[in-house]
Protein backbone atom coordinates (compact mmCIF):
# COMPACT_ATOMS: atom_id res chain seq x y z
CA UNK A 1 0.00 0.00 0.00
CA UNK A 2 3.07 2.28 0.29
CA UNK A 3 5.90 3.05 -2.13
CA UNK A 4 9.05 1.07 -1.30
CA UNK A 5 11.32 3.83 -2.57
CA UNK A 6 9.60 6.53 -0.55
CA UNK A 7 10.08 4.57 2.68
CA UNK A 8 13.79 4.10 1.96
CA UNK A 9 14.34 7.73 0.94
CA UNK A 10 12.55 9.04 4.03
CA UNK A 11 14.50 6.80 6.40
CA UNK A 12 17.97 6.53 4.84
CA UNK A 13 18.23 9.08 2.07
CA UNK A 14 17.15 12.57 1.09
CA UNK A 15 14.38 12.70 3.71
CA UNK A 16 10.67 13.43 3.49
CA UNK A 17 10.89 17.16 2.77
CA UNK A 18 13.36 16.87 -0.10
CA UNK A 19 11.54 13.84 -1.52
CA UNK A 20 8.26 15.74 -1.65
CA UNK A 21 9.99 18.58 -3.53
CA UNK A 22 11.43 16.07 -6.00
CA UNK A 23 8.04 14.38 -6.45
CA UNK A 24 6.54 17.77 -7.30
CA UNK A 25 9.26 18.37 -9.89
CA UNK A 26 8.14 15.18 -11.65
CA UNK A 27 4.47 16.17 -11.56
CA UNK A 28 5.18 19.67 -12.89
CA UNK A 29 7.39 18.37 -15.70
CA UNK A 30 10.36 20.38 -14.45
CA UNK A 31 12.49 17.23 -14.34
CA UNK A 32 12.09 13.73 -15.77
CA UNK A 33 11.10 10.74 -13.67
CA UNK A 34 14.45 9.11 -14.39
CA UNK A 35 16.46 12.21 -13.46
CA UNK A 36 14.66 12.68 -10.15
CA UNK A 37 14.79 8.96 -9.36
CA UNK A 38 18.56 8.89 -9.85
CA UNK A 39 18.88 11.66 -7.25
CA UNK A 40 16.56 9.86 -4.83
CA UNK A 41 18.25 6.46 -5.10
CA UNK A 42 21.67 8.12 -5.11
CA UNK A 43 20.86 9.75 -1.77
CA UNK A 44 20.66 6.39 0.02
CA UNK A 45 23.42 5.47 2.43
CA UNK A 46 22.50 2.11 3.94
CA UNK A 47 23.41 -1.55 3.30
CA UNK A 48 20.67 -3.47 1.49
CA UNK A 49 19.71 -5.72 4.42
CA UNK A 50 19.64 -2.82 6.88
CA UNK A 51 17.43 -0.87 4.53
CA UNK A 52 14.93 -3.69 4.56
CA UNK A 53 14.29 -3.09 8.28
CA UNK A 54 12.38 0.09 7.43
CA UNK A 55 10.41 -1.68 4.71
CA UNK A 56 9.37 -4.53 7.00
CA UNK A 57 8.20 -2.05 9.63
CA UNK A 58 6.39 0.45 7.41
CA UNK A 59 4.91 -1.49 4.51
CA UNK A 60 1.34 -2.80 4.62
CA UNK A 61 0.12 -5.22 1.97
CA UNK A 62 -3.39 -5.05 0.53
CA UNK A 63 -5.46 -7.33 2.75
CA UNK A 64 -6.73 -9.32 -0.24
CA UNK A 65 -3.52 -9.56 -2.25
CA UNK A 66 -2.46 -13.01 -1.09
CA UNK A 67 -5.89 -14.53 -1.78
CA UNK A 68 -5.89 -12.93 -5.23
CA UNK A 69 -2.41 -14.25 -5.95
CA UNK A 70 -3.48 -17.74 -4.85
CA UNK A 71 -6.47 -17.39 -7.17
CA UNK A 72 -4.15 -16.64 -10.10
CA UNK A 73 -1.78 -19.49 -9.27
CA UNK A 74 -4.60 -22.02 -8.92
CA UNK A 75 -5.89 -21.04 -12.36
CA UNK A 76 -2.43 -20.92 -13.99
CA UNK A 77 -2.81 -17.22 -14.75
CA UNK A 78 0.66 -15.68 -15.21
CA UNK A 79 1.20 -12.94 -12.61
CA UNK A 80 3.89 -10.28 -12.84
CA UNK A 81 4.85 -7.21 -10.87
CA UNK A 82 5.75 -4.43 -13.31
CA UNK A 83 7.42 -1.58 -11.47
CA UNK A 84 9.42 1.62 -11.74
CA UNK A 85 11.27 0.47 -8.63
CA UNK A 86 14.23 -1.85 -8.13
CA UNK A 87 13.97 -5.60 -8.66
CA UNK A 88 16.04 -6.77 -5.63
CA UNK A 89 14.00 -4.56 -3.28
CA UNK A 90 10.70 -5.82 -4.65
CA UNK A 91 11.76 -9.48 -4.51
CA UNK A 92 12.86 -9.10 -0.89
CA UNK A 93 9.53 -7.49 0.02
CA UNK A 94 7.50 -10.24 -1.67
CA UNK A 95 9.61 -12.96 -0.03
CA UNK A 96 8.91 -11.40 3.36
CA UNK A 97 5.18 -10.75 3.02
CA UNK A 98 3.92 -13.80 1.10
CA UNK A 99 6.78 -16.29 1.55
CA UNK A 100 9.59 -17.30 -0.79
CA UNK A 101 7.67 -20.17 -2.42
CA UNK A 102 4.74 -17.97 -3.42
CA UNK A 103 7.05 -15.09 -4.32
CA UNK A 104 9.01 -17.31 -6.72
CA UNK A 105 5.89 -17.67 -8.89
CA UNK A 106 5.75 -13.91 -9.50
CA UNK A 107 7.80 -12.44 -12.31
CA UNK A 108 9.28 -9.01 -11.63
CA UNK A 109 9.69 -6.59 -14.54
CA UNK A 110 11.61 -3.65 -13.10
CA UNK A 111 14.91 -1.80 -12.98
CA UNK A 112 17.98 -3.36 -11.40
CA UNK A 113 20.53 -1.77 -9.08
CA UNK A 114 24.21 -1.81 -8.19
CA UNK A 115 24.98 -1.31 -4.48
CA UNK A 116 28.48 -1.16 -3.03
CA UNK A 117 29.35 -3.40 -0.08
CA UNK A 118 28.94 -0.65 2.52
CA UNK A 119 25.68 0.64 1.04
CA UNK A 120 27.10 4.11 0.43
CA UNK A 121 26.23 4.07 -3.29
CA UNK A 122 22.94 2.91 -4.83
CA UNK A 123 23.10 3.14 -8.63
CA UNK A 124 19.94 2.20 -10.58
CA UNK A 125 20.42 0.07 -13.70
CA UNK A 126 17.59 1.31 -15.87
CA UNK A 127 15.53 -1.06 -17.95
CA UNK A 128 15.07 1.45 -20.77
CA UNK A 129 17.04 4.41 -22.10
CA UNK A 130 14.23 7.00 -22.10
CA UNK A 131 13.24 9.55 -19.47
CA UNK A 132 11.06 7.03 -17.62
CA UNK A 133 13.88 4.62 -16.79
CA UNK A 134 11.34 1.82 -17.11
CA UNK A 135 8.67 2.45 -19.74
CA UNK A 136 5.85 0.13 -18.68
CA UNK A 137 4.04 0.60 -21.98
CA UNK A 138 7.13 -0.62 -23.82
CA UNK A 139 7.46 -3.62 -21.49
CA UNK A 140 3.85 -4.60 -22.11
CA UNK A 141 4.28 -4.36 -25.86
CA UNK A 142 7.53 -6.33 -25.71
CA UNK A 143 5.60 -9.07 -23.94
CA UNK A 144 2.82 -8.97 -26.56
CA UNK A 145 5.33 -9.32 -29.38
CA UNK A 146 7.02 -12.28 -27.71
CA UNK A 147 3.71 -13.97 -26.89
CA UNK A 148 2.57 -13.63 -30.49
CA UNK A 149 5.76 -15.29 -31.72
CA UNK A 150 5.36 -18.16 -29.26
CA UNK A 151 1.65 -18.67 -30.00
CA UNK A 152 0.62 -21.38 -32.44
CA UNK A 153 -2.07 -19.24 -34.06
CA UNK A 154 -0.72 -15.73 -33.48
CA UNK A 155 -3.10 -14.87 -30.65
CA UNK A 156 -1.88 -13.45 -27.36
CA UNK A 157 -3.32 -13.60 -23.83
CA UNK A 158 -5.57 -10.91 -22.47
CA UNK A 159 -3.45 -8.29 -20.69
CA UNK A 160 -4.89 -7.17 -17.35
CA UNK A 161 -3.06 -4.22 -15.78
CA UNK A 162 -3.52 -3.17 -12.15
CA UNK A 163 -2.06 0.16 -11.07
CA UNK A 164 -2.37 3.33 -9.06
CA UNK A 165 0.49 5.81 -9.49
CA UNK A 166 2.26 8.20 -11.85
CA UNK A 167 4.59 5.56 -13.30
CA UNK A 168 1.54 3.55 -14.40
CA UNK A 169 0.21 6.26 -16.70
CA UNK A 170 2.11 5.18 -19.86
CA UNK A 171 0.70 1.65 -19.55
CA UNK A 172 -2.92 2.76 -19.20
CA UNK A 173 -3.69 2.50 -22.92
CA UNK A 174 -1.83 -0.76 -23.53
CA UNK A 175 -3.91 -3.22 -21.48
CA UNK A 176 -7.05 -5.04 -22.57
CA UNK A 177 -8.50 -4.58 -19.08
CA UNK A 178 -7.35 -1.79 -16.77
CA UNK A 179 -7.82 -1.55 -12.99
CA UNK A 180 -7.03 1.75 -11.21
CA UNK A 181 -7.08 2.16 -7.45
CA UNK A 182 -9.74 4.66 -6.39
CA UNK A 183 -8.67 8.22 -5.64
CA UNK A 184 -5.08 8.02 -6.87
CA UNK A 185 -3.10 9.30 -9.86
CA UNK A 186 -3.96 6.55 -12.36
CA UNK A 187 -7.70 6.92 -11.81
CA UNK A 188 -7.44 10.70 -12.15
CA UNK A 189 -5.56 10.23 -15.43
CA UNK A 190 -8.16 7.79 -16.76
CA UNK A 191 -11.00 10.17 -15.92
CA UNK A 192 -9.23 13.16 -17.48
CA UNK A 193 -8.38 11.29 -20.70
CA UNK A 194 -11.59 9.24 -20.86
CA UNK A 195 -9.81 5.89 -20.67
CA UNK A 196 -12.03 2.94 -19.76
CA UNK A 197 -11.08 1.35 -16.44
CA UNK A 198 -12.37 -0.57 -13.44
CA UNK A 199 -11.97 1.25 -10.11
CA UNK A 200 -10.91 -0.84 -7.12
CA UNK A 201 -10.24 -0.52 -3.41
CA UNK A 202 -8.74 -3.96 -2.76
CA UNK A 203 -7.73 -7.00 -4.78
CA UNK A 204 -11.03 -8.64 -3.82
CA UNK A 205 -12.73 -6.12 -6.15
CA UNK A 206 -10.37 -7.14 -8.95
CA UNK A 207 -10.99 -10.84 -8.39
CA UNK A 208 -14.75 -10.39 -8.68
CA UNK A 209 -14.38 -8.53 -11.99
CA UNK A 210 -12.01 -11.14 -13.41
CA UNK A 211 -14.52 -13.89 -12.62
CA UNK A 212 -17.10 -11.92 -14.63
CA UNK A 213 -14.64 -11.61 -17.53
CA UNK A 214 -14.03 -15.36 -17.38
CA UNK A 215 -17.76 -16.00 -17.61
CA UNK A 216 -18.04 -13.82 -20.72
CA UNK A 217 -15.22 -15.71 -22.38
CA UNK A 218 -16.72 -19.05 -21.35
CA UNK A 219 -19.95 -18.07 -23.12
CA UNK A 220 -18.00 -17.12 -26.21
CA UNK A 221 -16.24 -20.49 -26.38
CA UNK A 222 -19.64 -22.21 -26.13
CA UNK A 223 -21.06 -20.16 -28.97
CA UNK A 224 -23.55 -18.33 -26.79
CA UNK A 225 -22.90 -14.90 -28.23
CA UNK A 226 -20.16 -12.27 -28.26
CA UNK A 227 -20.66 -9.01 -26.30
CA UNK A 228 -19.62 -5.89 -28.20
CA UNK A 229 -16.92 -5.07 -25.64
CA UNK A 230 -15.26 -8.48 -25.86
CA UNK A 231 -11.69 -8.55 -27.14
CA UNK A 232 -11.34 -11.43 -29.65
CA UNK A 233 -7.56 -11.55 -29.02
CA UNK A 234 -8.16 -12.65 -25.45
CA UNK A 235 -7.60 -16.37 -24.97
CA UNK A 236 -6.48 -16.33 -21.34
CA UNK A 237 -9.39 -18.34 -20.00
CA UNK A 238 -9.44 -21.40 -22.27
CA UNK A 239 -7.76 -23.70 -19.74
CA UNK A 240 -10.02 -22.62 -16.89
CA UNK A 241 -13.28 -23.07 -18.78
CA UNK A 242 -12.80 -26.77 -19.53
CA UNK A 243 -15.81 -28.96 -18.71
CA UNK A 244 -13.46 -31.70 -17.52
CA UNK A 245 -12.58 -29.90 -14.28
CA UNK A 246 -14.19 -27.79 -11.58
CA UNK A 247 -13.07 -24.18 -12.02
CA UNK A 248 -11.36 -22.59 -9.05
CA UNK A 249 -13.14 -19.40 -10.08
CA UNK A 250 -16.27 -20.95 -8.60
CA UNK A 251 -14.52 -22.17 -5.46
CA UNK A 252 -13.40 -18.62 -4.73
CA UNK A 253 -16.75 -17.01 -5.53
CA UNK A 254 -19.18 -16.01 -2.76
CA UNK A 255 -21.73 -18.78 -2.26
CA UNK A 256 -24.73 -16.80 -3.49
CA UNK A 257 -22.92 -16.02 -6.76
CA UNK A 258 -21.75 -19.55 -7.63
CA UNK A 259 -24.83 -20.55 -9.59
CA UNK A 260 -24.60 -17.35 -11.59
CA UNK A 261 -20.93 -17.70 -12.47
CA UNK A 262 -20.50 -21.43 -13.07
CA UNK A 263 -23.96 -23.12 -12.98
CA UNK A 264 -22.91 -26.21 -14.96
CA UNK A 265 -20.20 -27.02 -12.40
CA UNK A 266 -22.00 -26.13 -9.19
CA UNK A 267 -23.24 -29.62 -8.26
CA UNK A 268 -19.85 -31.26 -8.75
CA UNK A 269 -18.15 -28.37 -6.96
CA UNK A 270 -20.37 -28.83 -3.90
CA UNK A 271 -19.27 -32.46 -3.62
CA UNK A 272 -15.55 -31.72 -4.00
CA UNK A 273 -15.06 -28.55 -1.95
CA UNK A 274 -15.27 -29.28 1.77
CA UNK A 275 -14.25 -25.77 2.91
CA UNK A 276 -15.48 -23.29 0.28
CA UNK A 277 -14.17 -20.28 2.16
CA UNK A 278 -10.57 -21.38 1.46
CA UNK A 279 -8.73 -21.29 -1.92
CA UNK A 280 -8.90 -24.73 -3.51
CA UNK A 281 -6.36 -26.12 -5.99
CA UNK A 282 -7.70 -28.53 -8.62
Amino acid sequence: MQDTGHILFNAYGCGTERREILDQQIKSGERSFKDVSEEMWGSLDVPFENGFDALASNLNMDQDFKTFHDFCRNNEIPFNVISAGLKPVLRRVLDHFIGEEASASIGIVANDVEIDAEGHVWKPVWRHEGDLGHDKALSINEYKDQAKIESEDGTIPMIIFIGDGVSDLPAAREADVLFARKGLALEEYCIEHKIAYHPYNTFADIQREIIKIAKVDDKKTKGEGLPSNFNPRANLWRRASSKTSVPVFAALTPRDEKMFVWPEHYTELSRQVSAPQEPVAV
